[in-house]
């Protein structure tokens, strides 16, 4: 005799296996959220961490650039695109002489670098100190431009200016890039020590140069 095998079925435990599957088909059809759209003016498409650039010419260091941190952005506003970097946790440049002695150093809390409608232009702000170690001058303000293809830095705020001559203050300041023969263009309280030291001449008119004598 042969054998008779007997299959039983259960119809609701093959129900609940489609029904199971048809979820899953449902499921995996729905649109995932997308979630808030990204607002490029300030989310950075890059951060880069210990940011640090060296500039050589003919095998010197002619500047080395630092700061903890650098977001790049870019985006279009008003039918202009904006491109620029921010630095960010304090910001120093240093140039050196075609000796490879440190001649100038600028530091200030932040910076950017912008290129916009193909114009380029850096800026440093929040207590800025550019120092000249060779002429032992330094100026103190809050925003400095530096305009690398004319070769000079500037700014209308408060500017105080420092030497062994003296100090000046004042409003505006233009200058080469090195911070060589900077100018004040409203100049106030201001005063220069004569070459004894035991003299103080107000004078609004010429920071760099010799000390004056009073007679």
């Amino acid at each position: 005799m042969i054998p008779t095998v007997h299959y039983r079925y259960k119809p609701i435990a093959i129900g609940s296996c489609l029904m199971a599957i048809v979820l899953f088909v449902l499921t995996s059809c729905r649109k995932e959220p997308t979630g808030d759209p990204i607002d490029p003016t300030v989310t950075p498409l890059q951060v880069v961490k210990n940011m640090e650039v060296v500039q050589t010419v003919n095998g010197g260091v002619e500047m080395r650039m630092h700061a903890p941190e650098m977001r790049k952005y870019s985006y279009v506003a008003d039918s202009v695109e904006v491109n620029y970097d921010l630095y960010t946790g304090g910001f120093s440049v240093n140039a050196f002489t075609s000796d490879g002695e440190l001649e100038t150093r600028i530091t200030s809390k932040e910076a950017k670098h912008i290129i916009t409608d193909g114009k380029e232009q850096w800026l440093a702000y929040g207590d800025v100190v550019i120092t000249n170690y060779i002429k032992q001058e330094s100026m103190e303000s809050d925003t400095v431009y530096w305009d690398r293809q004319e070769q000079k830095i500037y700014t209308n705020c408060y500017v105080r200016l420092s030497s062994p001559q003296g100090m000046m203050q004042g409003y505006g300041m233009e200058s080469d890039e090195m911070a060589r023969n900077a100018i004040l263009l409203k100049p106030f309280d201001s005063y220069t020590v004569a070459a004894d030291s035991t003299s103080i001449l107000l004078d609004s008119l010429n920071f760099v140069g010799p000390p004056v004598q009073r007679f």
